[in-house]
């Protein structure tokens, strides 16, 4: 007979009265150990703003909303005010006359730049065989 007990919030305990075994598995949101980073990093807006902070350097609001031309000033904001708060951008007010606001990516979000540059040449490489895949696929139908 199993019994299963819950150590922690993190991991759930199963344990084998038969053999007196206790094996433990991380809760369900714990499983994979890289969701955490996923959700920080790769959230719909966010890597765009990252590596236009990381390939362009310091720049101002307006100039990230060019460089990344698609997306809101209400969700840029948002976006910003989130990677500040996550450490991996640093913002930087002016007080001038007007008030000038400037965003730079952190060293914590500098440190992501081997995962960017791997997942660039993996893009480069795959993203046509994906493309290939797909059209394969829809080829079925």
């Amino acid at each position: 007979m199993t019994t299963k007990a819950t150590i922690d919030t993190t991991t759930d305990a199963t344990a084998d009265t038969a053999t007196g075994a206790v094996r433990t598995e991380p809760a369900p949101e714990q499983a994979c150990p890289i969701a955490p980073v996923v959700d920080i990093v790769f959230s719909r807006w966010t890597t765009p703003i990252l590596w236009a902070l990381h390939e362009y350097g310091r720049q101002r609001f307006v100039e990230l909303e060019r460089r990344i031309a698609t997306i809101t000033p209400k969700v840029l904001t948002q976006r910003l005010r989130q990677l500040e708060r996550d450490g991996l951008v640093i913002r930087t007010y002016h007080p001038e006359v007007p008030p000038r606001v400037e965003y730079e990516i952190s060293e914590l979000g500098r440190s992501l730049a081997p995962l960017f540059a791997t997942l660039a040449q993996w893009s480069a490489g795959n993203l046509p065989k994906v493309e290939q895949a797909r059209r394969d696929y829809d080829g079925r139908e």
